[in-house]
């Protein structure tokens, strides 16, 4: 009996790497990144009381401005 679960198992494992799919790189500035990551974050209610609920705070240094560059 164990010589024919060994024999399906292996069948298996066979059939299954036949169905992987790979996944692609993302290919994607880090610009494009930081943008969509912005946009995917949902609307925040000002009456919501939780901490998880309200976006991270961003120190001003982090945020560029046209004057700088």
């Amino acid at each position: 009996m164990d010589k024919r679960l060994e024999k399906r198992h292996k069948r298996q494992v066979a059939r299954a790497k036949e169905h992987k799919k790979l996944s692609e790189p993302d290919v994607r500035t880090p610009e494009q990144v930081k943008a969509a990551r912005e946009l995917s974050r949902p609307t925040i209610d000002s009456s919501a009381p939780f901490a998880r609920n309200r976006p991270a705070a961003v120190p001003d240094h982090a945020v560029e401005t046209d004057e700088k560059k």
